[in-house]
């Protein structure tokens, strides 16, 4: 279905607000780029995390790697290797699609695609700039994930994926 009609109010680098008309109302529409995210996990069983400053919420997050599709030249898989390797300084062994989810369909089409790497034991690089690197026992993130203790969407949902993949948990 396509609205009857479409005002752009503000074009930016990420994201593109729309006023559109629909037959049951005006909806203010985010149309976004859309990221990709990765959980890695060591051969020895640790999840690597990332803290990181998030203007938005005016705090430190710790979550899983993750990035935009702002590259023409990269699809989410791709995205998702690089945004490993850039913020951890890691190098995935294997990869693979986790699922994905809509952030909030009430007013954004922004899509996050969810992948699970399998990683190299040592890192090839340091974290990047403004990135603290924490590293926790799979087995603990995933009981804070079910007790509604991550509280980054991403990281949880990708955590309680995993858990029905990796058995031991």
């Amino acid at each position: 279905m396509e609205p009857q009609s479409v005002h752009e109010v503000f074009r930016g680098k990420i994201i593109r607000l729309d006023v559109e008309s629909w037959p049951s109302g005006e909806y203010e529409t985010v149309h976004h780029l859309g990221a990709a995210a990765v959980l890695p996990i060591t051969p020895a069983g640790d999840v690597l995390l990332v803290r990181q400053f998030r203007p938005a919420i005016r705090q430190s997050l710790t979550e899983i790697p993750a990035g935009l599709l702002d590259r023409a030249d990269e699809d989410p898989l791709t995205c998702a290797a690089r945004e490993l390797f850039e913020e951890t300084g890691y190098r995935h062994t294997s990869i693979e699609f986790l699922g994905g989810y809509y952030a909030s369909a009430g007013f954004t089409d922004e899509y996050v695609h969810l992948f699970l790497a399998r990683t190299e034991p040592e890192p090839s690089a340091g974290p990047e700039e403004g990135i603290e690197l924490v590293r926790e026992p799979f087995h603990r993130m995933v009981r804070a994930a079910q007790a509604g203790r991550v509280r980054d969407v991403k990281t949880a949902l990708a955590l309680l994926l995993a858990a029905g993949r990796i058995p031991g948990v």
